[in-house]
């Protein structure tokens, strides 16, 4: 019987769909993008790696069947939801406060702490969004054959394309973020536009989570 590669069933569609997904907005690379274009190349990376382990994290959930628990728990599923919107909008609110403390973004940069803040926050905003563990789960069994007798080996080839599309996506974007940060650098208005966007876009986030439903 034929098992695809490592037991993954049409793996050229998953390839372009999982494209597609990595390429549609959302909060972890809008916050990757803020970050390089604040704190540059380095710190945009530091970010992209909490986004990473974030990822990594919830596939890992995914396959051991925590989507299932969340269904079979809904109060489990709105404690982590709330959180998770409120967590999002906290995020949101700093970023519009900062750029609108009169000193615009320079003065958000100054006042982060200078290594550690990027990479947890990143990681935070990845773990904290239970609606990414059922898509997951939900996207990957589509493309797991149920006939192989090591499914570990199908979820480790799909985890590893999600983390490489991620991956040439979050530099680009970091890229274009050190790009952002020389005209923010020229440019305080513009500078403060983008923050006072990029928060609003979380606060967004954070009420679109809060009305999830399972």
């Amino acid at each position: 019987m034929m098992h695809g590669v490592l037991g993954v069933t049409d793996l050229w569609t998953y390839v372009i769909g999982t494209v597609a997904i990595v390429l549609l907005p959302g909060p972890n690379s809008l916050f990757v993008l803020s970050v390089a274009a604040r704190r540059g190349i380095a710190t945009g990376y530091r970010a992209a790696g909490g986004v990473f382990l974030g990822d990594a994290v919830l596939m890992v959930l995914s396959a051991a069947g925590v989507a299932s628990l969340l269904r079979a728990h809904p109060p489990l599923f709105l404690v982590i939801k709330y959180a998770g919107a409120a967590y999002l909008c906290w995020v949101g609110l700093s970023m519009l406060r900062a750029a609108w403390r009169g000193r615009g973004a320079s003065a958000a940069t100054a006042e982060e702490p200078p290594v550690a803040q990027p990479f947890r926050k990143a990681l935070l905003i990845s773990l904290m969004n239970p609606k990414a563990i059922l898509f997951f789960v939900s996207f990957f069994i589509q493309f797991v054959d149920p006939g192989y007798a090591h499914p570990e080996l199908s979820f480790l080839l799909l985890g590893a394309i999600v983390q490489v599309c991620s991956a040439l996506y979050l530099t680009a974007l970091i890229l274009s973020g050190s790009y952002l940060a020389a005209q923010f650098r020229r440019r305080r208005l513009l500078a403060r536009a983008g923050s006072t966007a990029i928060g609003a876009l979380f606060v967004t986030f954070g009420a679109k989570l809060a009305t999830a439903t399972l």
